[in-house]
């Protein structure tokens, strides 16, 4: 087997690859002869068919089943020959006039290979790691937020204040028309929740029971029924109830209505506690890896192969899909929808990978187990989950996954310039809304 490999553009390789007649004859001989000891044929005893008869009857098709099984072998003892590391299927075909060649058959392999690199990251990475201390008052907060779910509503014989509940008919009209979905009778609305469109709780402030009043609304611009947005609308508002909030008392019976059997109050707050410094640990490390990433891809502005993020394309639309009506059309979905996000989560597996690869990283059985509990421990039986995990080998793939990242995460970080930040609990757990969509994090699975 001869083997030549040609640079075509970028990542991009055209390997030609001679098979010698001689194997060919070989193979084909090969399997005519376990052929003619159990071909049937007509006149003939099976086993005793002439070896011409079988010749004539099967080369052909035994021909070009030893062609493609020699192609296939061959194609792969070349790649780890010239030491090649293909991505993604490679794009067969004959060299013009091999089909006719009495002296072998050779073909071309076009494809593309994974880049070389050596990943670098250093200090002039800069790393800001938030330092954040759950506060007293932090738990206190999240004790409220408790009550508040807890919160009933009770009839009052007066008029309508923020955060009270009122039960309402609307029937809402665009230019004198009424519209769908704009209609519903003894709809509960809590005033100050901006469940409704801008404009329309506020108006309903210092109503009592039996008031009938009828409001102007605008539709925002961005609203998804495009035939409102940006529309002015009025809605005849006629009200049944008016109830303000009673919020429980912290007791023995609510403390075990959230599952804390000694009914505790002081149990209850530490159970929050640990629930809320877990959250708080994954936001924090997600923050860190965040920045990690963004810096890796920044300083290894490297190639991707386009076979790679044509797959990582298709994995995405299918999610998507998913996540879509049954009827929904796939086809529908341009490449480009997904393509910039798709090229980032394949540059992010190759730099990765390479580090993997280069400083023989593993995933560590300990920390597989330890962030299999840490994602277990916000569940009610947290060992239910763990088993699930370790029963099924394709989950507990993803989380040795997310196991390497975060080493190398910790590796990165390692040599980074870090600066800590204090940080509240607060601004940590509930950021100021981002102008635009974040970044979707993690890295596309690379082989």
């Amino acid at each position: 087997m001869q083997v030549s490999v040609e640079t075509i553009e970028g990542l991009g390789r055209k390997m030609t690859i001679e098979l010698p007649q001689t194997d060919i004859d070989s193979k084909v001989s090969e399997r005519l002869q376990s052929i003619s000891k159990t071909a049937k044929i007509n006149g003939f005893r099976p086993g005793k068919v002439p070896m011409n008869v079988v010749k004539k009857r099967f080369e052909p098709q035994v021909k070009g089943e030893v062609l493609g099984a020699l192609i296939n072998d061959s194609f792969y003892k070349a790649v780890q020959q010239e030491e090649l590391r293909p991505a993604g299927q490679p794009e067969i075909k004959p060299v013009e006039g091999a089909e006719d060649s009495k002296d072998g058959f050779s073909y071309e392999a076009t494809f593309e290979v994974y880049p070389e690199f050596d990943p670098k990251f250093d200090e002039s990475l800069k790393i800001t790691r938030p330092v954040v201390e759950i506060q007293t008052t932090d738990v206190d907060e999240m004790v409220n937020k408790l009550l508040e779910q807890r919160t009933d509503y009770s009839t009052v014989e007066r008029v309508s204040a923020d955060g009270d509940q009122i039960v309402i008919d609307f029937t809402g009209r665009m230019d004198g028309e009424e519209f769908d979905g704009g209609k519903a009778e003894k709809a509960p609305l809590v005033l100050g929740s901006k469940q409704m469109i801008p404009g329309f709780e506020e108006q309903l402030v210092g109503l009592q029971a039996g008031d009938e009043k009828t409001i102007n609304v605008t539709f925002p611009e961005s609203y998804q029924a495009e035939n409102l947005a940006g529309k002015e609308c009025e809605f005849d508002i006629v009200v049944h109830e008016v109830k303000e909030s009673v919020i429980p008392e912290m007791n023995e019976e609510l403390v075990k209505s959230f599952g804390i059997e000694d009914g505790n109050v002081e149990t209850l707050r530490a159970d929050i506690q640990k629930n809320m410094e877990r959250e708080l640990k994954s936001r924090l490390d997600n923050e860190v890896k965040t920045q990690v990433m963004d810096g890796l891809l920044d300083l290894n502005p490297i190639d991707v192969p386009a076979a790679l993020v044509k797959e990582e394309i298709g994995r995405q639309r299918e999610q998507f899909m998913q996540q879509m009506a049954a009827e929904a059309d796939a086809s529908m979905l341009a490449d480009e929808l997904f393509e910039e996000q798709a090229r980032r989560r394949v540059r992010l597996g190759l730099i990765v990978g390479e580090i993997v690869r280069r400083d023989s990283i593993t995933a560590d059985a300990g920390k597989v187990r330890e962030q299999v509990e840490h994602m277990a421990g916000s569940y009610q039986d947290p060992q239910q989950v763990i088993d699930y995990y370790y029963s099924n080998p394709e989950m507990l793939q993803n989380i040795e996954g997310l196991v390497l990242e975060d080493t190398v995460t910790q590796a990165v970080v390692a040599k980074s310039s870090v600066t800590e930040e204090p940080r509240a609990f607060a601004d940590v757990m509930n950021p100021p809304a981002p102008e635009s969509e974040s970044k979707e994090e993690g890295t596309a699975e690379t082989t």
